[in-house]
């Protein structure tokens, strides 16, 4: 089931609860301002390959972003990947982790203008739900982005903890 948004080309699909164990990240974190964004994120990629390949490391998820606290004028963010085990900081590369427990989810199909919408309709339905929203949330960019794609073929999960 899924449920159109106000982009005619974005949806997601419906919120749920899944639970998580912890897991372990190589990322590399910055406070970025919103227009360095991309960036940031093309060059934290780049520093996690490298870190990863020569450490020999085995990624277990796709590429993420973990996000501190509400956006502003700049974002506190961390850009990785799931690992296999700790990788040993270098280049900028870090340990860093992702968060178990309870977590609210959902899916966002289409161009990442449309996010921020799809992030409120999950903080909606937590609040419906009764259920009080963590500091941190994460997004993980199920479809690796490519420049001759169709932005509509994107899909983005978004991960946002139950603050106990």
């Amino acid at each position: 089931m899924s449920n159109h948004g106000s982009d005619s080309e974005a949806f997601a699909s419906e919120p749920e609860l899944v639970n998580l164990d912890p897991a372990t990240t190589a990322v590399v974190h910055g406070v970025v301002p919103m227009a360095g964004l991309r960036d940031f994120f093309d060059a934290s990629f780049g520093a996690l390959a490298r870190t990863i390949d020569a450490q020999r490391i085995a990624v277990l998820s796709p590429a993420f972003g973990l996000y501190h606290g509400s956006p502003g004028e700049t974002l506190d963010l961390e850009v990785g990947f799931v690992t296999d085990g700790a990788v040993r900081p270098e280049a900028g590369v870090e340990v860093g982790s992702l968060p178990g427990g309870r977590i609210a989810r959902l899916t966002h199909f289409g161009s990442f203008d449309g996010l921020g919408s799809s992030w409120e309709r999950l903080l909606s339905w937590m609040r419906a739900q009764g259920l009080s929203a963590g500091e941190d949330r994460w997004e993980t960019y199920v479809t690796q982005p490519s420049p001759d794609m169709d932005p509509r073929d994107l899909r983005t999960e978004l991960n946002w903890p139950v603050a106990d």
